[in-house]
């Protein structure tokens, strides 16, 4: 069993980077509710606890609580802002509003340069966000480190591995936050850092093998993104030509969005690909639709229909093979902390039906989308699979504000095909995490031969944001030269365009799709 560094969720919007924060040093972590037990921490060979913060106040009534038995386990704790006040309260200490809320970069005074602290600055920056503090300490806690707001800003127990920050180690903004974080881990903990792409691999292919008999197949949705390709090629890896792929053509994807699919799957994994075209089906739908939830739902249903269709024509069939991700799990609410937000429902999350009959297969359950890109390098996928932007499950229809027809379909397929090729032409493709274009169907004034004219004219907004978990994300400062070239493109190379314009906003509050 791999090593595990148990996350306590206590409801922190920093809780995912934490456990990316902990994997990137090669320790395997997870979500897990404040209200597990130590029998589920020892099932899971956990190795040590982190506590994340939160934003209630540890003295509220109905703050989550974790049971004080997990601190008696031996396990060591890192207790990270509200985790700091939780663990120190559960201990003896006392907890009350701060004099002076601290937020953003704060001073950091090192008074103890040992054990968690060792080899951090003697004074450095952190990033704080509390308004609650631990005023006062059971004798035994000894502290480690002061802000001139916060005099008790780190601690450690003389005779327990429990050690607590008020401050956040996981974020950019604490420069030494990755020198805590590996103090804790390896020499604190132990651990040996054995988490890894390819041992993942290995692990997970063999489970695949034991679980699906020689006389099973599986079936595997592709998209032709990268988490469920990585999906295929896992599987494909596992079972070979008992794998059945199933490509859906909605008519709301990207230009040669088929072509690349098949050449890829087909003729060089060798893979057996069912190409269903249903382009037509989908338009018909969507007729007359503009509502962006309903537009969802349309695609979905019949996205189920026909995948249904095609899934129950193959003999033997017993599982179907999904990309899901970790962040997927907790956005839809299912993730082990119990206070995961629905944020959005995930066709891949609770969105089929328990009555298409299989069972599921989901390999990258665990994985972040960082981790599923190396494990596609990994498996031999080529780079424009493996580093290819995200891609919404209702494809361009969500990227259409207003009503989906065909000649709309085809027009911002031809706007996104010049603002990928330019990206990739200018060297900034890797560089972005998300770049697309969205068809708005505002009318503003254009020249037509001499004259002016409303008629027929599109508003292209153009969105590109950089980020590293799609939970936040930036807009992102691309060269204007850049942005000159892919403007003066559409306007001339796509009829029915008068008008490029640049989003700059940023995630919260606006959401990286437009609908």
């Amino acid at each position: 069993m791999k090593e595990t560094v148990a996350i306590l969720d206590f409801g922190s919007q920093y809780a995912q980077l934490i456990a990316r924060r902990v994997r990137e040093n090669r320790v395997f972590s997870t979500l897990v509710s404040p209200a597990i037990t130590p029998a589920e921490l020892r099932a899971m060979n956990a190795v040590g606890l982190i506590f994340s913060g939160g934003p209630a106040s540890v003295y509220q009534k109905g703050a989550p609580q974790c049971d004080a038995a997990l601190l008696e386990m031996g396990l060591p704790v890192l207790a990270i802002c509200y985790g700091m006040q939780a663990s120190c309260r559960l201990l003896g200490a006392r907890v009350d509003a701060a004099p002076a809320r601290e937020y953003g970069r704060v001073r950091l005074d090192v008074v103890d340069p040992n054990s968690l602290m060792a080899n951090i600055p003697a004074r450095t920056n952190v990033w704080m966000s509390h308004g609650d503090m631990v005023q006062t300490l059971p004798k035994d806690f000894v502290p480690l480190a002061k802000t001139p707001s916060c005099p008790i800003a780190a601690v450690r127990h003389r005779a327990r591995p429990i050690f607590g920050v008020q401050f956040h180690p996981e974020v950019t903004h604490t420069p030494c936050g990755g020198q805590i974080l590996r103090n804790f881990l390896y020499e604190i903990c132990g651990c040996k850092g054995l988490w890894e792409v390819g041992n993942f691999l290995t692990e997970a292919i063999s489970a695949i093998r034991q679980r699906v008999s020689p006389s099973d197949r599986v079936i595997c949705g592709l998209s032709g993104g990268v988490d469920s390709s990585v999906t295929a090629a896992m599987l494909n890896e596992a079972i070979g030509d008992r794998l059945v792929c199933i490509f859906v053509d909605n008519g709301v994807l990207r230009k040669n969005e088929v072509a690349l699919v098949e050449s890829t799957f087909r003729d060089h994994f060798r893979i057996d690909l069912r190409v269903v075209h249903a382009a037509e089906n989908f338009l018909a739908q969507l007729a007359g639709v503009t509502e962006p939830q309903e537009k969802r739902r349309r695609i979905g249903h019949e996205f189920i229909r026909v995948f249904s269709a095609q899934a129950k024509a193959i003999p033997n069939a017993r599982f179907l093979a999904q990309g899901t991700l970790y962040p997927d799990v907790i956005e839809s609410g299912q993730g082990y902390s119990g206070h995961a937000a629905n944020i959005k429902l995930h066709h891949n999350v609770g969105g089929l039906p328990k009555d298409l009959g299989f069972e599921l297969i989901e390999p990258l359950r665990e994985l972040f989308k960082d981790e599923v890109r190396r494990a596609g390098e990994h498996l031999g996928l080529p780079d424009e699979i493996v580093w290819r932007h995200p891609f919404p499950g209702p494809g361009l229809a969500v990227r259409i504000m207003g009503e989906v027809t065909a000649q709309r379909v085809a027009l911002l397929q031809e706007v996104d095909d010049i603002v990928i090729e330019e990206i990739r032409a200018a060297d900034w493709y890797r560089k972005i995490g998300q770049a697309f274009a969205t068809l708005v169907p505002v009318s503003t004034v254009g020249v037509m031969g001499d004259g002016r004219s409303y008629e027929g004219q599109h508003l292209v907004a153009l969105r590109f944001v950089e980020t590293t978990d799609f939970m936040t994300a930036d807009w992102v400062r691309i060269d204007h030269e850049v942005l000159a070239r892919i403007s003066s493109r559409i306007m001339n190379e796509v009829p029915g365009v008068n008008r490029v314009v640049y989003d700059v906003s940023s995630k919260p509050p606006a959401t990286i799709e437009w609908e």
